[in-house]
């Protein structure tokens, strides 16, 4: 069943990580580089469970859970960095990317994600699809992430439409409950699409 576009958006917002950008495997690949580094062996699953949260909880996680002695800070630094030189191994979610390119110059579309600004760009300018969007909100642009709907909300002001006329297209948990509470539109997109070798 082919992704649509619901009659009634006037928006269209994306999550980036697992939505336009097949990214879970380098995130998973740059985790286990982390966990060779200081001994542990990541399990993957943490992926899953907070998708769509901010890198920095990832990090706290990992700390706690694998008792890492490291700043959060310096892990997502590393992490980060890893990720950023691996950006050639990324895949776009081509379902996705072809309502993207269907609907540029139709409709607003923004990127809503948990990501920061700059792994936002380093994956959309990978994928070549940076100026398909009129408004881009990161980790760095909230103060209260996914599941709260402050990311979407942004989008929204940023593409001057009513968040009821928005539709967000989301791979996670966290982000499908924050667009609900934006009162927006959502489309699960793993109910769409074949994952690679980390299917969710």
């Amino acid at each position: 069943m082919a992704i649509t576009v619901h009659p009634e958006a006037k928006a269209l917002i994306f999550d980036l990580d697992g939505t336009l950008s097949d990214s879970l495997p380098v995130h998973i690949k740059t985790w286990k580089m982390i966990g060779d580094k200081f001994g542990f062996d990541f399990d993957p699953q943490i992926i899953h469970d907070m998708t769509g949260r901010p890198t920095i909880e990832f990090a706290k996680h990992v700390i706690e859970r694998y008792g890492v002695s490291e700043t959060p800070e310096n892990l997502v630094k590393m992490k980060q960095e890893s990720f950023w030189e691996l950006d050639h191994l990324l895949e776009p979610v081509e379902e996705v990317m072809a309502i993207v390119k269907n609907y540029h110059g139709k409709l607003p579309m923004a990127v809503g994600t948990g990501a920061s600004r700059r792994s936002a760009e380093v994956q959309l300018g990978a994928h070549k699809i940076t100026h398909l969007f009129d408004a881009i909100v990161s980790a760095d642009d909230v103060t209260k992430h996914k599941p709260e709907p402050e990311t979407f909300l942004e989008c929204a002001r940023l593409m001057g439409v009513e968040p009821k006329y928005c539709q967000v297209f989301e791979d996670g948990d966290l982000g499908i409950e924050a667009a609900k509470k934006a009162g927006m539109f959502v489309t699960d997109v793993r109910e769409h699409i074949a994952y690679g070798e980390w299917a969710h």
